[in-house]
């Protein structure tokens, strides 16, 4: 199965409304996950919670997310990132990255929509979060619909138990 190029990823994840699903564990263990807006800049995602949003207090005492990003047409591209979530602005900073927000915010909804949402959650407290890609084990990968690719190399190799090669209907000599 094809993962993406840096290129590929970076123009996917710039692409508007993609959900990103969020992954955190909360004080029994029990993973939790809800899907977010989210932004794509300086090679990190940037996400935030509601200052009373469950997953908020998740991240307050356990910082280790999985973030997932798909899409279900198309070359279903995802992408996987495991990492450390950084608190970049707590609850009460909202003045220090207000242009963020609304970056976020205008990748999904209408201009006039979103201006009407910010103005009305103005007085909100968030917090703001970034998961930076580098320090992420990420993982990216795609249905082969380029040309030249197999279109049967739709596995990882690790996923056979017969050791047949992506792609191959007989098994491996």
């Amino acid at each position: 199965m094809p993962k993406m190029t840096t290129d590929e990823l970076s123009g996917f994840l710039a692409e508007p409304r993609h959900l990103l699903r969020l992954g955190t564990v909360d004080p029994e263990s029990m993973p939790s996950v809800v899907p977010i807006w989210f932004l794509h800049r300086d090679d990190k995602i940037w996400f935030t919670p509601r200052a009373r949003s469950e997953w908020f207090g998740h991240l307050r005492n356990n910082t280790k997310v999985c973030c997932t990003i798909d899409e279900s047409q198309g070359s279903l591209r995802k992408v996987v990132a495991r990492g450390e979530a950084m608190l970049e602005f707590d609850v009460g900073n909202d003045d220090g990255w207000r242009d963020i927000y609304r970056d976020i915010t205008m990748r999904y909804v209408p201009e006039g929509f979103g201006e009407a949402y910010l103005t009305d959650t103005h007085d909100e407290p968030r917090a703001l979060y970034s998961l930076a890609l580098p320090d992420a084990r990420v993982e990216t990968w795609r249905m082969p619909t380029e040309k030249g690719e197999n279109p049967l190399d739709v596995w990882a190799p690790k996923y056979y138990h017969d050791g047949r090669s992506p792609g191959r209907k007989d098994a491996a000599s």
